[in-house]
C-alpha cells in the first residue's frame, strides 16, 4: 500500500481551518459529558511504547483514557469502549503489525456498535512502524508516523485542536464510518476447508478463542462448548449410507459378473443372452450412479441443516454473551454481536399464560437463530422492514424475524 501523506504535507497543501502555533499546545476544554481528550486503542504487545506516549500526553495536560486503567470492572468490553469513546473527544489508534493482525477485527466490530458516537469524533491513526499495512477501512484517514522526528508536535497539534475546527480542515478527514458492517464480526472458517467435501462437516477450532471474541465473551469456555457442539454434528449416518451404497454396488457387480461367467461357461453360443445380461448390468450401474449422485446432492443440504440445528443449540449458550452464530454452508460460520434481552422478555410476556416460555424461546433459537444471524451479518432479510418498532434500533430484532418466518410457515 502506498503511504498516505503525513499531516505536515496535508497542512501545507490545504490549510487547517484554525492553525495552531507549533510551540503552543493548549488542551481544549472538556464539554458536557466529556471526561477525556482522547481514547487510545492499542495492542498489548505495544504496551511499553504506548504508555510512554500516554505519560507524555498527560504531562502536557491532556486527559487520556485507556482500557487497563479506565474500564469499569464487571462490565463488558463493548460497553466500556462505547462509554469511554462517548466520553472522549477523539480516538487514537496505535497501528502496529500485531494490532492490525489480531485486534483490528475486534475494533472494527466495536466501532460499528457506537456508530453515532464515532460520527462526531475524529480518529487519529498512528503508524507505529514503517511498512505496516494500513487496513483498507482506514485509508480515508491521514495518519501520523511514529518515526517522524516531529511526531509529538504534530500529534499534540491534532489533539489540542477542537473537533469543530478539525471538521472543517484536512488534518483529519471527518467522515462518518459508513464502511463498517454494523454488528457483524469476522466469520469463522473451517480448519479443514481446503480438503472439505460439500457433503462433509466443517471442523472449527475450539482450542483458542479468536481475538475478536476473547474480550467480548467473558466466559470463554462457553465459546469452546459451542464450537464443540457444532463439531459434534454426527457423520455416522452419512458414512453408513455411503458405505451401504458402495457395498450395494459391489454386490450387484459381483452378482452380474457371476451370471455372465455362468452363461459363458454353459453356452458359448448364447451371444444374445450375454448381450442382454451385459445391457442389464449397464442399466443397473447407470441407475446406481444416478442414485448415488442424487443422494450426495441431498447430503449437502442435510449437512448444512444439521449444522444449523447444532448452531441453534450453541446459540442458547452464546446468547447469554450477546453473541450469535449462523451458517449457510459447511465451511463458514457468521458471527454477530446482538442482545436478545428484549426479545426474550417478549417471549416471556407472550407465553406467560402457557407453561415453559423459556422452552419456547430456546426452541426459537434452535430453529431460527442461525438464519437470523446470517441475515443480520449480510444486512439483508427476505422480507420488508417491519412497520412496528422492534428491540433492535434501526434493524430487525429476533422476535420480529421469528414472527415473519412463522407467518410464512418457514421452519428452518
Amino acid at each position: 500500500m502506498d503511504p498516505m501523506n503525513s499531516l505536515e504535507t496535508a497542512d501545507t497543501q490545504s490549510q487547517p481551518a484554525v492553525p495552531l502555533p507549533p510551540s503552543v499546545h493548549v488542551p481544549p476544554t472538556l464539554r458536557g459529558g466529556e471526561c477525556y481528550h482522547v481514547f487510545i486503542s492499542y495492542s498489548s504487545t505495544d504496551y511499553q511504547w504506548t504508555h510512554s506516549l500516554i505519560n507524555q500526553l498527560e504531562s502536557c495536560g491532556l486527559q487520556v483514557c485507556y482500557h487497563e486503567r479506565d474500564f469499569t470492572p464487571g462490565r463488558t468490553v463493548l460497553e466500556n469502549m462505547s462509554d469511554c469513546i462517548q466520553e472522549s473527544q477523539k480516538v487514537l489508534l496505535v497501528l502496529s503489525p500485531e494490532f492490525v493482525r489480531s485486534r483490528w477485527c475486534l475494533l472494527e466490530a466495536n466501532m460499528s456498535l457506537f456508530r453515532d458516537c464515532l460520527e462526531r469524533k475524529p480518529m487519529v491513526p498512528v503508524l507505529l512502524e514503517p511498512g505496516v499495512s494500513v487496513p483498507l477501512h482506514l485509508c480515508h484517514l491521514t495518519y501520523l508516523e511514529a518515526s517522524d522526528p516531529d511526531f509529538k508536535n504534530k500529534l499534540l497539534k491534532v489533539l489540542c485542536t477542537p473537533n469543530q475546527q478539525l471538521q472543517g480542515s484536512t488534518v483529519i478527514p471527518f467522515q462518518p464510518p459508513s464502511i463498517y458492517n454494523g454488528k457483524a464480526l469476522q466469520p469463522l472458517t473451517a480448519v479443514n476447508e481446503e480438503r472439505l467435501n460439500k457433503w462433509d462437516c466443517g471442523q472449527f477450532s475450539d482450542m483458542e478463542v479468536p481475538d475478536q471474541l476473547r474480550l467480548i465473551i467473558e466466559d470463554q469456555e462457553k465459546y469452546r462448548e459451542a464450537v464443540r457442539m457444532i463439531n459434534g454434528v454426527s457423520q455416522n449416518k452419512v458414512n453408513q449410507l455411503w458405505d451401504l451404497a458402495l457395498l450395494l454396488v459391489i454386490l450387484i457387480l459381483t452378482f452380474c459378473l457371476y451370471v455372465v461367467i455362468v452363461i459363458c461357461v454353459v453356452d458359448n453360443k448364447s451371444n444374445t443372452l450375454l448381450i442382454v445380461t451385459l445391457s442389464g448390468v449397464c442399466c443397473v450401474l447407470l441407475g446406481l450412479i444416478i442414485q448415488v449422485g442424487l443422494w450426495k446432492k441431498d447430503q449437502v443440504k442435510y449437512i448444512v441443516r444439521e449444522m444449523q440445528r447444532a448452531i441453534g443449540q450453541a446459540n442458547i449458550i452464546l446468547c447469554e454473551e450477546k453473541v450469535l452464530m449462523g451458517c449457510r454452508s459447511n465451511s463458514k460460520i457468521y458471527l454477530v454481536y446482538v442482545s436478545l434481552d428484549g426479545c426474550k422478555q417478549e417471549f416471556a410476556e407472550t407465553f406467560s399464560e402457557q407453561e415453559g416460555p423459556e422452552e419456547m424461546f430456546q426452541r426459537a433459537l434452535i430453529f431460527f437463530s442461525s438464519g437470523y444471524t446470517c441475515c443480520l451479518a449480510k444486512r439483508h432479510f427476505p422480507f420488508p422492514q417491519p412497520s412496528s418498532t422492534g428491540h433492535l434500533e434501526g434493524g430487525v430484532c429476533f422476535c420480529q424475524y421469528v414472527s415473519q418466518q412463522l407467518s410464512a410457515d418457514q421452519w428452518e
